[in-house]
């Protein structure tokens, strides 16, 4: 019988001092209840608060616990460095503000039978709880994915495990930062052909929403033309 797989979670982190402590508190509460290996990757970037001293202090805490730092704010740059330095067999992406052990035990479950298992807002038997204006975008954002990148998936934004094969194969072409960065990773495994599981969530905001959304749908749509760009330049 082969060993259970273990998992590795990124979480990039900015700014976050008065959060991060309870965040990673209750995220080792959840994992008390997972049965695998579980290492945690939080990658601090460009804060400019006590973020990076606090990290730094729950890496001495926390045997599980590592913390890459990069100079500049940038998500989904740090969600790049942070899935490419994870050594776990699936390499898990959660937010400070959004994760869940049920969704890692659920992986888990999922085994051998999916590469990329994406916790969806719009799977059957979901339970989005965010405001309409934010339902609506997701919506939105999926059908630009569907018209302009011809994906497949209902919801590349959240919680998501890919294998650690899958990245190491896709990942180092992935051109996007900011807010694109596990999107295009998503769909590039897609059109490689490998196996997404899409699983419902229940989602439910922590707290309020940091950036504004308005002012992210003009980059987020920039961003995607050029992936749609980029890809076809590689054919």
């Amino acid at each position: 019988m082969s060993s259970p797989p273990s998992l590795s979670v990124v979480i990039p982190i900015h700014n976050e001092a008065d959060y991060l402590i309870g965040a990673v508190a209750d995220l080792y509460r959840e994992l008390e209840h997972v049965p695998v290996a579980v290492d945690i990757v939080l990658v601090e970037n460009g804060s400019t608060d006590a973020t990076p001293a606090l990290a730094v202090e729950l890496a001495s805490r926390h045997r599980t616990l590592d913390v890459l730092t990069l100079p500049d704010p940038d998500y989904g740059g740090a969600m790049r460095e942070g899935f490419l330095a994870a050594t776990g067999e699936w390499v898990v992406g959660f937010d400070i503000d959004y994760y869940s052990g049920e969704f890692l035990r659920t992986v888990i479950a999922i085994g051998d039978a999916a590469d990329v298992v994406l916790a969806s807002k719009r799977a059957p038997g979901s339970e989005d709880r965010r405001s309409l204006f934010r339902r609506i975008a997701t919506w939105g954002f999926n059908l630009v994915l569907r018209t302009v990148l011809s994906s497949g998936v209902s919801d590349t934004h959240g919680m998501k495990a890919v294998r650690r094969d899958i990245v190491a194969a896709v990942g180092p072409a992935v051109i996007s930062r900011e807010d694109l960065f596990d999107t295009e990773l998503v769909i590039r495994a897609e059109r490689a052909g490998a196996r997404i599981a899409e699983v419902p969530v229940v989602v439910e905001e922590k707290r309020q929403a940091r950036s504004s959304l308005l002012r992210r749908v003009p980059r987020t749509l920039r961003g995607v033309w050029r992936i749609r760009r980029q890809l076809r330049r590689e054919g």
